[in-house]
């Protein structure tokens, strides 16, 4: 048949994920994109693909509606949890909010504030900073979580990441951090005699103690983020997957994220299309075998077949753009839309080969 995108193969980058794997130095690698585009399913794909070639892989969800347990139908949570079936293969969910009460609870501790009275100094520190500066909580949590992962001794971490704006505000979480920094300096005089207060009686840790624990704390974090950061923009430890399906937003969203992800700095060459009807075949192929038979077709199958056919139409549009716009760079993989949910050890592995080994366009 005729290539459906108008494209020679030979031409384009390897349009699978092989080059992932064959690429042993990794150790991050972020899955992407707009929300329902299937960045969870190509996180859990990728990752059981990663189990056959590497020791250890780590699957992490930091979206907070958080999709890994429905994914391989089985409970997983805050700790690294064994998936079924595989022998070196882990997963787990990480909470932003949680991570921040446990970090105010250990500050807390470091500070002498024991009782609810004790801490309210503290908590109302803790409120107003992460009122002021949106995603403050975030920049610690991640900042744990990385602290954690790096004591384990993963091969490979990858990062189910919520939608693009979260994972965004991720990526500058250094410059957030700064503004923590000066934010808590200009909260110092306001807090302080309220902090007093609250220590002097209830017997609680002095305003000093409070303010050093905070900065300390957010020293910590920056400390950690900046040296992340710096493993995040080398190409050979760090790489970011786009997924997309081929509609309009989606694609508009997918070539605003590639564009951050350049000005970060951060290494970004394949890109993942979900969804996609008959990938094997193009809609001036489809249409004209439906014209042809759709006479002899009863009214509601030949309405089904139209609507069919302009789904596919629209697309074939999208998807031409998007080899337009990354063809010569990109390795863009089309993942079949399936009469079935990818849910479950055994579909995700199914499914997860066609990352490696994709449809033939030139069937």
């Amino acid at each position: 048949m005729t290539d459906a995108y108008d494209y020679d193969d030979e031409d384009l980058p390897d349009p699978s994920l092989k080059n992932i794997l064959e690429q042993e130095s990794l150790q991050w690698i972020f899955v992407g994109g707009k929300g329902g585009v299937g960045k969870t399913t190509t996180s859990c794909c990728l990752g059981t693909q990663l189990a056959k070639h590497r020791k250890k892989v780590l699957i992490v969800s930091t979206d907070p509606a958080h999709n890994l347990s429905d994914a391989f139908c089985q409970k997983i949570g805050r700790e690294p949890t064994p998936i079924q079936g595989f022998t070196n293969l882990s997963a787990m969910e990480i909470d932003a909010t949680e991570d921040l009460d446990k970090m105010q609870r250990s500050m807390e501790d470091a500070t002498g504030a024991g009782s609810d009275d004790d801490a309210s100094g503290i908590q109302s520190l803790m409120t107003e900073l992460t009122n002021s500066i949106p995603g403050i909580d975030e920049a610690m949590s991640f900042s744990e979580l990385m602290k954690q992962v790096q004591n384990m001794d993963y091969d490979v971490v990858v990062f189910d990441t919520a939608p693009t704006g979260h994972t965004l505000r991720l990526l500058s979480f250094p410059t957030i951090l700064e503004k923590a920094f000066g934010k808590l300096m200009d909260l110092k005089d306001r807090f302080g005699g309220l902090i007093g207060q609250a220590s002097a009686l209830f017997g609680g840790g002095s305003p000093d103690q409070v303010q050093a624990a905070l900065l300390g704390r957010l020293e910590e974090t920056r400390e950690i983020i900046n040296k992340v950061n710096t493993a995040f923009q080398d190409p050979a430890l760090t790489t970011f997957v786009c997924v997309c399906i081929p509609e309009f937003l989606s694609i508009y969203e997918t070539e605003r994220l590639v564009q951050e992800l350049s000005k970060f700095g951060i290494d970004s060459h394949n890109i993942v299309v979900n969804q996609v009807l008959f990938p094997e075949k193009d809609a001036e192929e489809l249409g004209e075998w439906f014209d042809s038979n759709k006479d002899g077709l009863q009214k509601e199958a030949r309405e089904i077949c139209s609507k069919m056919m302009a789904r596919k139409r629209m697309q074939d549009k999208y998807i031409g753009q998007c080899f337009d716009l990354y063809g010569d760079d990109f390795h863009v993989v089309l993942m079949p839309l399936l009469d079935h949910e990818v849910r479950g050890v055994e579909k995700l592995k199914d499914f997860s080969e066609l990352l490696i080994n994709p449809i033939d366009l030139e069937e």
